[in-house]
């Protein structure tokens, strides 16, 4: 299993390591014109990425992974829905400087916490990195939440436009279904979550520091 784990890391690793860095590479060589296409040059590979993460819930409740399960589920749903939903299903919102600073924050995480997981995996700890992934998730996770945000406010005026996903429901009864207030109220949601994960980012950044720096005492 923890073979498993490591390879399933060093993929995500991979994955989010390309995007990163082809997004840095496209913007130095064509400044501001490189985010109208950023989501048609990297789209693939991110929707790939997140999709495959969606095991890393299996892997807490099968207990090959440690890590609590209701943050994780949070984290991973709110990508998806902000990704799937509302980003992929809007070509108009693909193009949007916020889409772009969105997916820098996503891989900015995931590049640091997957290198940390794959060292982890083989008995490697390097407090300098253990330091990074457990603290500089506490600004820029608020952050990534609030882009979301952003992204699903900017999307909104096409959902109305174009009626994507909203319904009328026939039976038992005649009940419509408006898309645009469903994704207010799930800003609501997306808020509530975010506080509760910050907590959790908290605390275990407490308990990791804490015990990286009673190891290095004693070593």
């Amino acid at each position: 299993m923890n073979t498993y784990l490591f390879v399933y890391d060093l993929i995500q690793f991979c994955g989010h390591s390309w995007i990163f860095t082809n997004m840095i590479i496209r913007f130095m060589s064509f400044g501001k014109d490189s985010v109208a296409d950023t989501f048609y040059s990297i789209g693939l590979v991110m929707r790939l990425c997140q999709l495959l993460s969606v095991l890393e819930i299996l892997h807490i409740l099968i207990g090959i992974d440690k890590s609590r399960l209701f943050p994780r589920f949070l984290q991973i749903t709110e990508r998806i829905i902000v990704l799937f939903v509302v980003i992929n299903s809007q070509e108009e919102v693909q193009g949007k400087y916020i889409v772009c600073v969105l997916f820098f924050l996503w891989n900015l995480l995931d590049v640091v916490r997957y290198t940390y997981n794959m060292l982890a995996r083989m008995g490697i700890y390097y407090l300098p990195l253990t330091w990074l992934n457990f603290s500089l998730c506490i600004p820029l996770y608020p952050l990534s939440v609030l882009a979301e945000a952003f992204t699903i406010c900017v999307s909104l005026p096409y959902f109305e436009s174009f009626g994507t996903y909203s319904i009328k429901l026939r039976f038992p009864f005649a009940f419509p279904i408006y898309f645009p207030c469903v994704l207010k109220m799930y800003l609501l949601v997306l808020f509530i979550g975010m506080c509760f994960i910050i907590q959790n980012l908290v605390s275990e950044r407490k308990a990791h520091l804490e015990t990286g720096n009673i190891k290095k005492k004693r070593s």
